[in-house]
């Protein structure tokens, strides 16, 4: 699978928002401030994999609709990587 721009450039802001979170860590900042800025990071990774997924699976359905084959299997199995990745 190729991951276009706009999914490199989410993983970029994602990778410097953990360089920031270390920041915070050596400077000993607060606990909430942390764990909060970490849950951000989550949620910044879930809507991602979440992105990835989708377009992923709606590329696979175009093929199979060429195709004519079932796109049940697929639908099923980005479901299960999106429940994992939680």
């Amino acid at each position: 699978m190729e991951y276009d721009t706009q999914v490199k450039n989410r993983m970029k802001r994602i990778e410097g928002q953990v360089r920031g979170l270390i920041k915070m860590m050596d400077e000993g900042k607060e606990c909430r401030d942390v764990v909060t800025q970490m849950s951000a990071v989550r949620s910044a990774l879930d809507r991602t994999a979440a992105l990835v997924v989708s377009s992923n699976l709606e590329r696979c359905i175009r093929e199979e609709k060429e195709t004519g084959e079932s796109s049940e299997d697929l639908i099923k199995e980005a479901v299960n990587l999106l429940v994992k990745s939680r």
